[in-house]
């Protein structure tokens, strides 16, 4: 399942139509259409918007691993248009791979706050 399958079933599970959910975050209908169909990407704030609505993680609506929780800021700079591609990767990615990716930037951050 991708990014926009767990939108649209997280949204259905919640009971939300799209277009209420659109007008919660400020766009369009067809632009959470597109999300939903994975046709469009969402932007960090957009996604945190959406994690925040659903009451699910960031991890969860990208990855489908509900046991992560990887801070925000890491999903920020993952969305962040310079770093964008990794988010592509990410979506046909087996789960072990994100894991894997997961940890080597959560070490990567953790190495940059001992700076």
């Amino acid at each position: 399942m991708n990014y926009g399958e767990r939108l649209k079933k997280i949204r259905e599970v919640k009971g939300f139509k799209q277009i209420d959910v659109a007008k919660k975050l400020g766009i369009k209908n067809n632009t959470l259409s597109g999300y939903e169909a994975s046709n469009r990407q969402p932007d960090f704030d957009t996604l945190k918007k959406l994690a925040d609505l659903y009451e699910v993680s960031i991890d969860f609506i990208i990855t489908g691993n509900e046991d992560n929780n990887s801070p925000d800021e890491m999903w920020r700079e993952f969305l962040d248009p310079k770093t964008q591609i990794f988010f592509k990767d990410l979506e046909n990615a087996p789960e072990e791979k994100i894991d894997e990716l997961i940890r080597f930037w959560e070490f990567i951050q953790e190495r940059d706050k001992k700076k």
